[in-house]
């Protein structure tokens, strides 16, 4: 009997996955195979641990339930631990494997990981790709990726005019294992994998929790339960709440469900419910995240350079007390340091907030933005190498943007999306009593109005810095 492995990664779903439909279509016999290489996962960078806890707690979730899944068709998954070019040669060899399947990444780790196996394979098994991961098909880009425009604005319009987004694969009926598959759907726990669990704090706008299932739930609610998909263009800056946001960029990261099964959950909803600018919008956001993949695809390593993809390298000039202050949200700017508890305490952190502490990093504390791409690489549950390196090089200059200077004012910003503090004070409970025309500046209270708070001698009595622009 012919059989096939499915190395399965940032793809963790039976619905709309091309590589597992393929393999079921043409094999007799199908392997799906997760690979957990433990070197990768703690690798520092800036002495920043390359994952944390809670996204390493989400994917597991994601494979216990793609296993699920996998099981109730006649299969299961295989989680092993190791590196994929030792794995997956191993197992080939050990099931009579004449190929293995999979969807083809774009950043530095993962092609090397594909060009390990590859040669690993060479002779013995053919390595398959397959694309997956985007709204457009990277051959169906009215150029070729290595012509992608500098600018989204242009690739926006030519996708939206001369691309046609390809229909969804259904999920196999039936999974078919070879014999004696051993410990199939056996997980490690996250103190197996050298981490130490941390929940989620009760004060999150949203408590992720990984898989396919949850994917699905988490689209009903917002398009059918609540509907507030119609209304996610005017609410999506918001910084407070379950469904401000669409929030589905977690299962997005971890391939839970596909670009392609939301822009045609969005199309129904158009024809069922209403068609507007937020539903137009919500697709605008998918182009974007396909925009950051196809950049990382043509510009690869530079990406991860000081000068980005620009070879313009901002101001720097390296402070640890500086960065501590912002890892820690101790800056003395409320804005800053409440999204900044946010993202430590439960794994993520609204698209504004985002832009805002990026900001702040590179252009007001003058601080190396892979630092804070490191950080955030560390923390965020829905990490996708793409968008948050591509967002970063985006705020810190040296990425796609027209702008020469993009700045945010935080106060200005503050005012605008938090005039009334509700959400600084949702996360820094030691301004909960100041009045809303100091909530955003308590640097400017008297002497004895900083001590009535309990503010003296901390953050809030002399911030990291107040840069002029702000006095403006």
């Amino acid at each position: 009997m012919k059989t096939a492995v499915v190395w399965f990664r940032n793809d963790l779903r039976i619905a709309d996955n091309e590589a597992l439909y393929r393999a079921c279509e043409k094999f007799d016999r199908v392997l799906p195979v997760y690979c957990i290489d433990e070197d990768r996962l703690h690798a520092p960078w800036f002495d920043i641990p390359k994952t944390g806890a809670r996204r390493m707690q989400f994917i597991l979730e994601s494979l216990a339930d793609l296993h699920e899944s996998l099981a109730a068709a006649g299969g299961g998954l295989l989680v092993l631990r190791g590196a994929p070019e030792k794995v997956l040669p191993e197992l080939c060899g050990r099931f009579g494997a004449s190929a293995v399947y999979v969807h083809k990444e774009v950043a530095r780790e993962e092609r090397d990981d594909e060009d390990a196996v590859e040669k690993a394979l060479s002779g013995r098994a053919e390595v398959k790709f397959f694309w997956g991961a985007t709204l457009t098909h990277i051959n169906d880009l009215p150029f070729a990726y290595s012509d992608l425009p500098d600018v989204f604005t242009a690739f926006r319009k030519r996708s939206e005019k001369e691309s046609e987004v390809r229909g969804l694969f259904p999920a196999p009926r039936a999974v078919r294992l070879p014999d004696g598959v051993p410990e199939i759907g056996k997980l490690p726990s996250l103190a197996d994998l050298g981490f130490t669990t941390a929940p989620i704090d009760d004060r999150a706008a949203i408590a992720f929790k990984g898989g396919e299932r949850e994917a699905w739930k988490r689209l009903h609610h917002y398009f059918g339960k609540t509907r507030k998909l119609a209304e996610y263009k005017h609410t999506r800056n918001g910084l407070l709440g379950l469904d401000y946001s669409s929030k589905f960029s977690a299962w997005l990261a971890q391939g839970c469900i596909s670009p392609r099964s939301i822009f045609y959950e969005v199309e129904k909803f158009e024809k069922e419910v209403k068609k507007n600018q937020s539903t137009y919008w919500l697709v605008f956001e998918l182009r974007w995240r396909d925009y950051f993949r196809f950049v990382t695809a043509k510009y690869g390593d530079k990406l991860f350079y000081p000068g980005g993809i620009r070879d313009e390298r901002p101001r720097v000039w390296h402070d640890d007390a500086r960065i501590e202050a912002w890892k820690a949200g101790k800056t003395g700017i409320p804005f800053v340091d409440a999204n900044m508890i946010e993202l430590r305490e439960t794994g993520f952190m609204s698209n504004r907030g985002r832009q805002n502490v990026a900001s702040f990093l590179v252009k007001d504390l003058e601080q190396d933005w892979r630092i804070g791409a490191a950080w955030f690489e560390h923390h965020l549950i829905d990490y996708d190498v793409a968008s948050n390196w591509g967002n970063w090089a985006y705020v810190a200059g040296v990425g796609n943007d027209p702008r020469e200077d993009r700045y945010f004012n935080m106060l200005t910003q503050a005012e605008r999306y938090d005039g009334k503090g509700a959400y600084v004070r949702h996360w820094l409970p030691e301004l909960a009593n100041v009045d809303a025309w100091h909530v955003h500046t308590p640097w400017k209270l008297s002497k004895d109005e900083k001590a009535l708070y309990g503010l003296s001698n901390g953050p809030y009595d002399r911030p990291v810095c107040v840069p002029k622009q702000w006095k403006q």
